[in-house]
């Protein structure tokens, strides 16, 4: 990635300062009027009182109050965006421990970084009625170089134990006008005060994206004027040098929020990062005076031609790559199709290279070195299948993408650091398939399921959208079940399922890492009550673009007294509405649609006759959204039954949620129903 070096930027520019604002509760309130009176390293006893916090009382640590502003300064030579967090919290319980590490993530590209200045941390412990303060060595500091571009500052807080608070503050510089850091006004524990603020300069546009349900206990903007002094060096090489002065206009946002509860996770939800209040920013454009205004990688064309350009990502497909010939040629050479040519490469490339788990969009080795080592990262792999295409031939690209439980991308704003994930898309005519050579298990054209979430783009010059979207993602299974005779106190039956493509997936996964007869014992204790399984196979397990067969036979024990009781969806009935919680706060978001039909087939057992059959039943969720159906009849000795459960949408509002769930306890009970089987006088 490459950002716009310092000296090409103007002198301009002052700190804003920001006032510190925290509300405490339990006896401890301090209001925005007494803000200022919040200083680092004074902290009071009454401080110590907190034990929980009123909405979450199972906490183990409450943030007490957090303060964090971005402004502009001036070193006197060159413009700096400046960063500045004070932050206090008390530890409830030894759970929270963890938070008395600190890290700090900087940036540096050539001769410029970031620096972390005036970093200070404090823990107070409250012992026979004294605070006792215990300040931070700098021994506790360390720094972890990540990448080329990375490093991570780490601090730990001394003496934290049940009951302490801490605190600590730090500064950021930076050279990098790009990254004016976003805020977070939530995270996983309770937060009595969060405050923010941002001094924007007249010279500099930033798109401000905020996010998040609740509402602001403050939020301004206000604008002024600063007067900035820079030493200019004389033309001459002796001549001293002279003092110039700037007066730009600032604009200062500021958001708070109080008593915030923590973010908690939720079943079928993304990723919690979509929800949480926060606000970032994206440098849009530079306006500086007397000169044209300057976008600044404002579009999604911009981004990519730069990506493309890029000597970590698409500078190495624009080589020549000579060295894939042979082995692309050979692969080729008695293919009659594109498709035909793109599967060979692609199965060779999936079942030849090992995947080292690492994402991200970045390559740290030449496509030589990958192929040569056999080995890489996601990007590395798929950019490497990505040139073997087009060494061939054929139309492909790299497409990059945001999984699901990295966030959403927005179609409006072209954030690259939105993105966290490479494959490749190839363009056959009449169909455009997307491909992941990175694991061993997946089929031409399949991706995995936390690849669908929304938006992606492919790397070319318009960085043409490509919707992979959950719904999208239609996902079927197939259950037949035939029931025998009941003898000598035991049913008979079979058993066959072809399950959805990634229940499949797990499947494959579950008898590489074992077998098929571990698997298969698995699904003997899944069931309860007395069963044996025989004549286990599972077909198509190497097939991998479809789902795999199921079969076995199998044996139930049965209480043949006056009454016998059958569920007739034996093990696959839903025990459990999926949706727990009777209210929600997050949308419902499903990982694929889903379409499940179960048929089962029995004759009534010899001395028996039906005493209760279940009714048949239907229902529609939302129209055409969801649809449940239960159809059971008898014709004569005969039971057939068949049941559908289908959503032909993932996702679903909060305001959905309520009969959502509503639409699954239908489901729910009405598939523990049972047959009731009399015995005959």
């Amino acid at each position: 990635m490459h950002i716009i070096p310092m000296h090409l930027f103007p002198m301009f520019c002052k700190s804003v300062l920001v006032t510190f604002v925290a509300t405490c509760l339990f006896g401890f309130f301090v209001n925005a009027q007494e803000a200022g009176k919040m200083k680092f390293g004074k902290i009071s006893k009454e401080e110590f009182n907190l034990k929980s916090f009123e909405k979450d009382t199972g906490a183990h640590a409450v943030v007490i109050a957090e303060i964090g502003s971005s402004s502009f300064e001036s070193d006197g030579r060159e413009l700096q965006l400046v960063y500045k967090v004070h932050r206090r919290i008390k530890i409830i319980d030894k759970n929270a421990y963890g938070l008395a590490t600190v890290r700090i993530q900087l940036y540096r590209e050539g001769l410029n970084e970031e620096k972390v200045r005036n970093l200070k941390a404090i823990s107070y412990n409250l012992e026979n009625g004294d605070i006792t303060e215990t300040k931070m060595d700098s021994k506790s500091i360390f720094t972890d170089k990540q990448d080329k571009n990375w490093t991570m500052k780490k601090f730990t807080l001394p003496a934290v134990k049940e009951g302490t608070i801490f605190e600590y503050t730090y500064t950021v510089v930076s050279p990098y006008f790009r990254y004016l850091r976003s805020w977070e006004f939530q995270g996983p524990y309770p937060i009595l005060w969060s405050e923010y603020s941002a001094a924007i300069l007249e010279y500099f546009d930033y798109m401000l994206i905020p996010q998040g349900y609740d509402t602001y206990a403050v939020k301004s903007k206000e604008s002024s004027r600063s007067t900035f002094t820079f030493r200019v060096e004389s033309q001459g090489a002796t001549g001293p040098s002279q003092t110039a002065t700037a007066t730009p206009g600032v604009t200062t946002y500021k958001w708070a929020m109080k008593d915030v509860p923590a973010i908690k996770n939720e079943d079928y939800i993304t990723t919690l990062d979509n929800y949480v209040n926060k606000v970032e920013f994206q440098l849009s454009s530079i306006n500086w005076p007397g000169r044209e205004r300057k976008p600044v990688r404002n579009t999604w064309s911009g981004l990519m031609t730069d990506l493309l350009k890029d000597e970590d990502y698409g500078e190495q497909l624009s080589n020549n790559n000579g060295f894939l010939g042979d082995i692309v040629d050979e692969l080729t050479k008695d293919t009659k199709t594109n498709r035909e040519k793109a599967e060979k490469i692609y199965s060779w490339v999936r079942d030849n290279f090992t995947n080292e788990d690492y994402s991200g969009l970045w390559i740290r080795k030449s496509l030589k070195s990958i192929f040569n080592a056999r080995k890489g990262g996601i990007a590395e792999i798929n950019l490497l299948l990505v040139a073997m295409l087009k060494r061939a031939k054929l139309e492909a690209y790299p497409v990059i993408l945001s999984t699901r439980d990295n966030g959403y991308v927005f179609s409006y704003y072209p954030l690259l650091n939105r993105f966290n994930y490479t494959i490749a898309g190839l363009n056959l005519g009449d169909e455009f398939v997307n491909l992941d050579a990175t694991d061993p298990l997946l089929g031409f054209g399949k991706l995995p399921a936390a690849c669908y979430n929304g938006e992606a783009r492919i790397v070319n010059d318009v960085a043409t959208p490509l919707m992979l979207s959950a719904d999208s993602l239609k996902e079927q299974k197939f259950t037949s079940v035939m029931i025998g005779k009941v003898e000598n106190g035991e049913i008979t039956g079979t058993f066959q399922q072809r399950p959805t493509y990634f229940e499949s997936y797990d499947i494959r996964q579950q008898v590489k890492a074992k077998n098929q007869d571990e698997y298969f014992k698995k699904i003997q204790k899944s069931y309860t009550g007395d069963i044996t399984l025989e004549n286990t196979t599972i077909d198509d397990l190497k097939k991998l673009e479809s789902s795999v067969l199921v079969k076995y036979d199998f044996k139930m024990g049965v209480d043949e007294q006056n009454l016998m009781y059958l569920n007739p969806l034996l093990g696959e009935a839903n025990k459990r509405n999926i949706f727990k919680a009777a209210e929600r706060k997050f949308p419902v978001e499903m990982p694929a649609v889903f379409d499940e039909v179960y048929s089962f087939n029995m004759d009534v057992p010899e001395g028996y006759v039906v005493d209760e059959l279940p009714k048949s039943s239907m229902a529609k969720y939302n129209g055409e959204e969801g649809l449940f159906q239960y159809l059971i009849r008898q014709e004569e000795n005969h039971i057939q039954l068949r049941c559908r459960v289908k959503l032909s949408k993932a996702g679903f509002t909060p305001e959905e949620y309520p009969s959502l769930r509503e639409f699954f306890d239908l489901v729910v009970k009405k598939q523990a129903e049972q047959i009731v089987f009399k015995k005959k006088k």
